[in-house]
């Protein structure tokens, strides 16, 4: 029985040293196996980063207004005091302050014209608020794809070395699989990313668009209004 025992105990000690160990690689080294269609994603993901911060800072400042703003153009409107109104508006770098600069120019004239100028100031604005927005929508469109590319490269590599080698080892053709998914992995991450930055940056859009209409109907509003 002890010899038995023994026995069954060198095997459990040759099994464990005869096992492999598990290679351990970091993350950068497992980029560095996608290939060479890993800088395209890595240049997409740069652009991305690029426009993101670029246009979150634009936007951020092009959102801020003072409460104060519109109070004090309205009390110069109905004082009769426009050209206070107009250097307050020329002073005032954002897009409700051009909008509102645009419709004191064109006091004196229909309301219906006065409120055409206004909204082609607000395009304008809202145009280059959205300027390069639609390169983060490409990058999220086709980063998933540059990825896809390079998993089906690295596949019809894969198997033409194994067709030309005869090596059907599992070992061999898993290995070759999980490196090129790198690609398509990385690919999707990228466009991930860029569809969140996109949607982030057109919500900011968006609610700075509200205060442009907002602002434009309170100075229709006093417009209107009996002057003091």
């Amino acid at each position: 029985m002890g010899i038995l025992l023994q026995a069954a105990d060198t095997a459990t000690q040759l099994a464990a040293t005869a096992a492999p160990a598990i290679e351990k690689i970091s993350l950068w080294e497992l980029l560095a196996k996608g290939g060479w269609l890993m800088y395209p994603l890595y240049l997409l993901l740069i652009v991305a980063l690029f426009i993101f911060f670029e246009r979150l800072i634009a936007i951020r400042k092009a959102s801020k207004i003072d409460s104060s703003f519109m109070p004090i153009i309205r009390d110069n409107i109905l004082s009769g005091n426009i050209k206070g109104a107009e250097t307050l508006a020329r002073n005032t770098n954002n897009p409700v302050s051009r909008m509102i600069s645009k419709g004191l120019k064109r006091i004196g004239k229909p309301i219906d014209v006065i409120e055409k100028s206004m909204e082609s100031v607000g395009r304008q604005e809202m145009y280059n608020m959205e300027r390069n927005l639609n390169i983060l929508s490409l990058i999220a469109g086709i980063a998933p794809m540059f990825g896809f590319l390079g998993t089906i490269i690295g596949m019809v590599q894969l198997f033409y070395e194994i067709n030309s080698s005869g090596n059907f080892e599992l070992s061999t053709i898993a290995g070759g699989i999980y490196v090129k998914m790198i690609t398509s992995a990385t690919g999707l991450i990228i466009g991930l990313i860029a569809f969140i930055f996109h949607n982030y940056l057109s919500t900011q859009v968006d609610k700075t668009a509200n205060k442009m209409e907002i602002a434009a109907t309170e100075f229709i509003d006093i417009l209107q209004e009996p002057t003091k």
